[in-house]
């Protein structure tokens, strides 16, 4: 599979952006649990409050928490509050401060005025510990996690413990304050910062801030911003969908089109390797396959990595007590994979042949319906039908329940792992040691990961499928045509006119035991027309294949005009030929067309003169449309001789120096036939005509006719002197006509 990524060069931009945009999108999917996990812990458990600095405070409590710091931090605290007073206030700034703190008329206020250079998280981080404990100093000491095994004094009930540490020199104060952060370095970061957020809450309810509104405020900024991070999830989901189908179907478009040239360079030693239903599987259901795996790979395969990575590493970053759950759950999912994967693997592998299988017969069978009609076989093409049929259904059915097998197995553990996290993260959560929002992002991380694996897994499940049909294309890619142009060829002599002739040729079909030709030698003079003869088998098909190069001779040469047909380019060659195949074959169209097939630029005079020496002209011009008539794929519309007709009038449109007519008059009746070959013979008076033929009757006028026996030339001459030198052909001519007629 991998030798067809070269498929995807012209499309490596496309990759890198469809790359850029899964990693855009596995982030903005990364992101959304935070947000979740923000919205429930800090907008609706702690009120909107999302750190230990208040937007303002009582003037008094600002000196109480003051105290409760170390000198050099409680001046950075001091100098990022303002303080205010009514004293100090009038007019409409007494107004507007009254209206926003009510608390003013009896107490002043500290409100948040961040200095330059002082941030807002190095604050958080100052005043984190010390809002907690003046917290602590309102509930208590005693319910400070660590304090009574901290080595602090006892303070006995009623003592103003602010007054207390007022008085205490700085050092000292300083000291016993350590042994109370210690105490809290000891408390869970999401307890201590919830009671952060009661504190500062209390405190936003003095002075008389609109706490709902506060809370709504972070709600929907927070949301807002989930919002929008989900729509740029989306835009990067839609544009990958895009991007991948564009490129799957691009290099599925490659492939098909490098297939089709491949195929066209092919000589018949290379098609006779593949059936003709194996190449249309090929270049239809298996480049389908592959395609379908490239949008899996760039859609899936890229994204799941980035995913799984970017959910464990979230969750290190966070809470990481219960990552053995997913542990757990992936070591499973990996181990019903691997035992899946392996019992459906061979079986991925068998659907393709399977489907060439079903592909064969179905075309052998629908090729040959009349013939099936004629002797009343069709139970048994039904019976051939239905068990290749049966066996590729038997092997998708298995691989389908196999599937369907895994994904209830799949969800059970999905929902076993939420139910773990849940059951354990309940506990925790009641122990102090995690926030709710906290379980609820690690749920969703948790799902990330394991469906990220989840879908790499059904990913390879395609993978044997594609990579047997990779396989199979790059069979027909890697077939190289031993029928190639030369490297340096040359060129016909100019003025030559269609001279052939065969040097001392064999031929041997590839892996065969012996040679079919032999020692073929004879020459084809322009202006004479030479008739090949033999019974069913001799090789004359082959020898016509040879001069068209079809095949290449494996002894002795074929000269057209004084070159070797192997020194010269296939498309000069086959240009200086109008070939007549032994089954006339028409394409899609319309007599036109067809006509013209071998020179486009063909006239409607030439066109017309063409099928009327082909004897075409009585069904083609007494037809409505004239030569506008419509011919179905293959010519199914028209009877053989008149597709017999029609590809002889192909020929005679290109003007070529060599004809070469391979049994093309067998579906002519004897007066069409007379008919024709007369009009022929002025046709293709100053060419050379090759007649290959069965019916004696075609070639007595001849120039000359060879004749050959079991891939060897028993004679050749004219029809009267092979009469009298030659038994084969007087055998074959004697089992067709009256020795009176042969005599005429």
């Amino acid at each position: 599979m991998l030798r067809l990524i070269r498929f995807l060069k012209p499309f490596w931009y496309l990759v890198v952006l469809i790359f850029l945009l899964l990693y855009g999108q596995a982030m903005t999917d990364l992101a959304l649990p935070d947000y979740m996990s923000s919205i429930v812990n800090v907008g609706i458990q702690q009120n909107g409050v999302a750190d230990a600095v208040p937007e303002a405070m009582r003037a008094a409590e600002l000196d109480k928490v003051l105290l409760l710091m170390t000198a050099t931090d409680a001046e950075t605290v001091d100098a990022a509050y303002d303080r205010l007073a009514k004293a100090d206030l009038s007019g409409d700034a007494l107004a507007a401060a009254l209206e926003k703190y009510p608390i003013l008329e009896t107490e002043d206020v500290a409100v948040l005025a961040l200095p330059e250079g002082t941030s807002r998280a190095g604050l958080d981080a100052l005043l984190k510990k010390a809002v907690a404990m003046r917290m602590a100093f309102d509930k208590g000491l005693s319910n400070l996690p660590g304090y009574s095994s901290s080595g602090m004094p006892q303070i006995p009930a009623g003592t103003d413990v602010f007054q207390l540490l007022k008085a205490m020199p700085a050092a000292q104060r300083e000291a016993l304050l350590a042994k109370g952060y210690a105490a809290m370095d000891e408390m869970n970061a999401s307890v201590l910062q919830q009671a952060d957020a009661t504190w500062i809450t209390s405190e936003y309810k003095a002075v008389g801030l609109d706490q709902a509104a506060i809370q709504t405020a972070y709600i929907l900024s927070k949301g807002g911003m989930m919002l929008l991070i989900a729509l740029l999830g989306a835009a990067c989901t839609v544009a990958v969908g895009y991007l991948s189908a564009r490129t799957a179907a691009g290099m599925a478009r490659n492939l098909r089109s490098q297939i089709f040239r491949t195929v066209e360079g092919f000589s018949n030693e290379e098609l006779d390797k593949f059936s003709t239903a194996s190449l249309i599987t090929r270049s239809t259901n298996d480049i389908q396959q592959i395609q379908m795996m490239l949008v899996m790979l760039l859609r899936v395969l890229f994204y799941a990595p980035i995913m799984s990575i970017g959910g464990i590493l979230k969750i290190l970053g966070g809470d990481s007590s219960m990552l053995w759950i997913i542990g757990v759950a992936i070591a499973t999912l990996a181990t019903v994979i691997l035992i899946v994967f392996t019992i459906a693997m061979p079986k991925f592998k068998a659907m393709q042949k399977l489907v060439d299988r079903l592909n064969l017969v179905s075309r052998e069978i629908l090729s040959g319906l009349m013939v099936i009609r004629a002797f009343n076989t069709r139970k048994l093409e039904e019976k051939k039908f239905e068990a290749a049929n049966q066996d590729l259904t038997k092997t998708m059915l298995f691989v389908n329940r196999v599937m369907i097998t895994m994904m209830p197995v799949m969800m059970l553990i999905m929902n076993g792992t939420m139910l773990s996290i849940l059951w354990f993260g309940g506990k925790q959560i009641d122990a102090g040691n995690m926030q709710i929002g906290d379980m609820m992002a690690f749920i969703q991380y948790a799902m990330m990961i394991i469906f990220s694996f989840l879908f790499v897994s059904i990913s390879f499940f395609m993978v044997p499928r594609a990579s047997v049909a990779a396989q199979r294309i790059g069979e027909v890619l890697d077939t190289k045509p031993t029928v190639v142009d030369p490297k340096e060829p040359k060129a016909f002599v100019p003025g030559a006119c269609g001279l052939v002739e065969f040097k001392d040729v064999s031929f041997r079909y590839p892996k065969a035991e012996e040679d079919v030709l032999r020692g073929i030698s004879f020459t084809a003079e322009p202006g004479s027309t030479l008739a090949i003869v033999g019974s069913t088998g001799s090789g004359k098909t082959t020898l016509v294949n040879l001069l068209l190069r079809y095949y290449d001779a494996t002894g002795g040469k074929v000269l057209v005009d004084g070159r070797d047909v192997r020194e010269v380019r296939q498309r000069d060659l086959r240009a200086r030929i109008g070939y007549v195949p032994q089954r006339a074959v028409l394409f899609t169209g319309d007599v036109a067309s067809n006509v013209s097939y071998g020179n486009p630029d063909a006239t409607d005079e030439e066109i017309a003169a063409a099928v009327r020496v082909a004897q075409a002209a009585e069904f083609v011009e007494t037809n409505p449309d004239r030569y506008g008539m419509a011919v179905a794929q293959g010519g199914t519309n028209v009877s053989g001789g008149q597709r017999q007709r029609l590809s002889i009038a192909r020929a005679l449109a290109v003007h070529p120096e060599i004809f070469v007519f391979d049994d093309s008059f067998s579906a002519l009746d004897f007066k069409t036939d007379a008919a024709l070959r007369k009009a022929l013979r002025e046709e293709t008076a100053d060419a050379t005509a090759i007649i290959v033929a069965q019916r004696i009757g075609t070639v007595m006028t001849a120039d000359r006719i060879l004749v050959l026996d079991e891939g060897r030339i028993a004679g050749i001459g004219t029809h009267r002197e092979l009469m009298e030198t030659c038994d084969v052909y007087k055998e074959i001519a004697l089992s067709q006509l009256s020795a009176e007629e042969l005599a005429r």
